[in-house]
C-alpha cells in the first residue's frame, strides 16, 4: 500500500493487492506522476495477477527440463542439477522463514561472488516473498553502509570471506541486521542449516508488482539510487532480449565475467539459462586471458563479458579460444567496431552488442546475426521502444545526436529518490547516454552526458572516488575525470592538489591508489594521478571539470597525430 502522502496509482498504473506485510517497498515506490511509462506490447509480456519469479525461474524448468539437467557448473568442477538447485533454494527458504522469522516483503542482503549458494539464496529470498538487495562482494563498508541504510535490511547472507564489511555495516548504522555466514565451518551457517532441512516448500505467491529486487546503481555521486524492480521485471527481461535476440536453447553453457550483483550478470547467469534449460558456469573472478581458457577448456558455449576483455584476447592472440562459443555478448560499453569486426573475420563471430541499465535491469537495444550493422549498437529490442530527446525534450530525427530516450515493459522506478524526476521525462527513461539514430532505425552510441566514467564495462562515479581522494591525509582537493584508453575504454584519471611541502612523485600517486582501493572497490582506483598546484574553479568557486576533460582530450589529439602521419 502506499502511504498517506503519496496521491493512489491511477491505471494502468494501479497496483494489485500485495502479498507481502512488510510494506516498505511499496510505500517507497515514487509517486505515479513520476513513474515511466510501461507497455506490455508482445504476448510474452501479459502476466497473471498473482507472481512468483521463483516459480518461473527454477521450478517449472524443473518440470519442464528435469531434475537431473546440469544447471551451475563452476570452475572447480562443482555441477548442480535443476533439482539440487530447487531443493537448496528452497531449504534456504526455510532457513529465512523458519529459524530467521523472515516476514514477506522484508529485504535480504547478499554479499558473495558468484558461486551455486549465491543462486540458491538469490531463489530462497525470492520464494519467501523476500526482497534481495544484491551488492558486489569487492565492496567496503564504506560503499554498502548507504545501501543498507537506505533498504533497511533485516537479514545478510553473506559469503563467510567477505562478512567483515556487513559486521561493521551492523555495528555502525544497522544494528538491528541480522548477519549469517555462508561457506564455512560453524553449526549455523547457512549451508548447515540448510542442509538439515527438508527441502520442501510452497512459494509465496506474491503479486506480479511486488518488488523481488532492489538493485543498487554505480551512482555518479557517490550516494547510490536504488532501483525497485517487481516480479513480472525480472521475467520480462527473459521475454526481450533472451527470448528474441539471445536465444540460448538447453544445451549451452554460459559464462559471464559479470557479477550477481549487476543486474547483466544476474540475467546471463541466472535468469536467461534457467528459462531455457540450459547450464551456467559460475566464476568468481577471470582475467579476460582466464575466461578465453574456461571457454576453450569447458566447452562454453555463450559468453558475455565486456569489450575489453573481447580487445585483450585478441591483443594477445587467444582470439582461437572462442573458436567453440556460437554467440558473444558485449554489454557496459559501446565495442569498438575494429574489435567486432576482427571477432567476425578471424573467427566467424558476430559479437552481439547492446546498451542496458540497471534502471531498467537489462538489455533494450540490441542486434544479432544477420541484423547486426557493424558500429551500431543496435534497434529496440521487441518489447522497447526508443526515442533521440533534445536538451527541451522534442525528439530528434534521424542523424541528430541526443538523449536516448527508451520505454518498455520495465522501468526507472527509485526508491524513495529525488533523482527519480530526472531520469523520466515525460514518460521516457533517460539513460544519459548520447546516441543518434540512422535512417534505418539503428542506434549509434557517442558517449555518456555525466560523471559516469565506464571502464571495462563497470560504472564509475566519478565524485565517489574524488571524496575517498579527499581522505588522504596528504591531499587538499580532487577532481576525477574519464581518460580515454584503448583497452579499456576510459581510465579514472585524478587531478589532485597535495599540501605545502608534500611531494608529488609517483610513490606518493601509488600511495594515493593504494588508499582508495582500501576505501572504495579496488576497480575504481585512479589509474592515472596527476598533481597540480590548484583546480580550475569558475567566479562562484564551482570546479570546473569540462577543463581537466579539455586537458586529457587535446593529449590524446596531440598523441593521434604523429600515427596519423605514419
Amino acid at each position: 500500500m502506499t502511504t498517506p502522502s503519496t496521491p493512489p496509482l491511477p491505471p494502468p498504473l494501479s497496483l494489485s493487492t500485495s502479498a507481502h506485510l512488510d510494506t516498505f517497498a511499496r510505500d517507497h515506490l515514487p509517486p505515479a506522476h513520476l513513474w515511466p511509462t510501461i507497455e506490455f506490447t508482445t504476448p510474452e509480456l501479459h502476466y497473471p495477477e498473482r507472481l512468483n519469479a521463483a516459480t518461473e525461474i527454477i521450478d517449472i524448468p524443473v518440470s519442464t527440463f528435469g531434475p537431473d539437467r546440469p544447471a551451475l557448473r563452476t570452475q572447480g568442477g562443482e555441477t548442480w542439477t535443476y533439482g539440487a538447485l530447487q531443493k537448496r533454494a528452497n531449504q534456504v527458504a526455510q532457513v529465512l522463514t523458519e529459524d530467521l522469522g523472515l516476514v514477506t516483503g522484508q529485504r535480504v542482503m547478499l554479499r558473495s561472488p558468484n558461486a551455486p549458494w549465491t543462486v540458491a539464496a538469490w531463489l530462497g529470498v525470492l520464494k519467501a516473498g523476500g526482497v534481495v538487495v544484491t551488492t558486489m562482494a569487492a565492496l567496503r563498508a564504506r560503499e554498502i553502509a548507504p545501501v543498507a541504510e537506505r533498504t533497511q535490511p533485516s537479514i545478510a547472507l553473506v559469503d563467510h570471506r567477505f562478512a567483515e564489511d556487513a559486521y561493521t555495516v551492523r555495528d555502525t548504522v544497522l544494528p538491528s541486521l541480522t548477519v549469517v555466514e555462508y561457506g564455512g565451518t560453524g553449526p549455523d551457517d547457512l549451508v548447515a542449516r540448510a542442509m538439515a532441512k527438508s527441502g520442501e516448500f510452497t512459494n509465496v505467491e506474491t503479486a506480479a508488482d511486488d518488488v523481488a529486487l532492489l538493485g543498487p546503481t554505480s551512482g555518479s555521486t557517490g550516494v547510490p539510487k536504488i532501483t525497485m524492480h517487481f516480479h513480472r521485471d525480472i521475467l520480462s527481461i527473459d521475454n526481450t532480449f533472451g527470448r528474441h535476440v539471445l536465444k540460448l536453447v538447453a544445451d549451452d553453457l554460459v559464462a559471464c565475467s559479470a557479477p550477481f550483483a549487476f543486474t547483466f550478470g544476474l540475467g546471463m547467469l541466472v535468469v536467461f539459462p534457467l528459462r531455457a534449460g540450459a547450464c551456467a558456469l559460475l566464476t568468481e573472478a577471470a582475467t579476460p586471458l582466464q575466461l578465453a581458457e574456461l571457454v576453450e577448456g569447458e566447452g562454453v558455449t555463450v559468453l558475455a563479458t565486456a569489450p575489453t576483455a573481447y580487445k585483450a584476447i585478441l591483443r594477445e592472440g587467444k582470439e582461437g579460444q572462442l573458436a567453440g562459443l556460437r554467440a558473444g555478448v558485449s554489454a557496459g560499453e559501446h565495442i569498438p567496431q575494429d574489435t567486432w569486426e576482427h571477432l567476425r573475420d578471424r573467427l566467424g563471430l558476430r559479437i552481439i552488442d547492446g546498451i542496458g541499465a540497471t534502471e531498467l535491469l537489462h538489455i533494450f537495444i540490441s542486434a544479432a546475426g544477420d541484423d547486426i550493422r557493424p558500429g551500431a549498437t543496435g534497434k529496440p529490442v521487441p518489447g522497447y521502444r526508443a526515442t533521440i530527446l533534445g536538451l527541451d525534450g522534442s525528439e530528434l530525427g534521424p542523424g541528430e545526436p541526443g538523449l536516448l530516450g527508451v520505454i518498455g515493459p520495465v522501468g526507472c522506478r527509485y526508491l524513495d529518490d529525488e533523482r527519480q524526476k530526472d531520469y523520466v521525462v515525460d514518460g521516457w527513461n533517460v539513460t544519459g547516454d548520447i546516441f543518434h539514430r540512422d535512417e534505418d532505425g539503428y542506434f549509434h552510441y557517442h558517449a555518456r552526458s555525466d560523471n559516469m566514467i565506464v571502464s571495462s564495462g563497470y560504472n564509475i562515479g566519478g565524485p565517489e572516488v574524488e571524496a575517498a581522494i579527499d581522505t588522504h591525509p596528504d591531499v587538499v582537493e580532487a577532481a576525477v575525470v574519464g581518460r580515454p584508453d584503448a583497452e579499456r575504454g576510459s581510465v579514472v584519471c585524478a587531478f589532485v592538489v597535495l599540501r605545502d611541502g608534500v611531494p608529488g612523485d609517483p610513490a606518493k600517486a601509488r600511495e594515493i591508489q593504494d588508499h582508495v582501493k582500501q576505501v572504495l572497490a579496488p576497480y575504481k582506483y585512479p589509474r592515472d594521478v596527476r598533481f597540480c598546484e590548484s583546480l580550475p574553479r569558475n567566479s562562484s568557486g564551482k570546479l570546473q571539470r569540462f577543463a581537466l576533460r579539455k586537458i586529457v582530450e587535446d593529449e590524446q589529439a596531440a598523441a593521434a597525430v604523429p600515427a596519423l602521419e605514419q
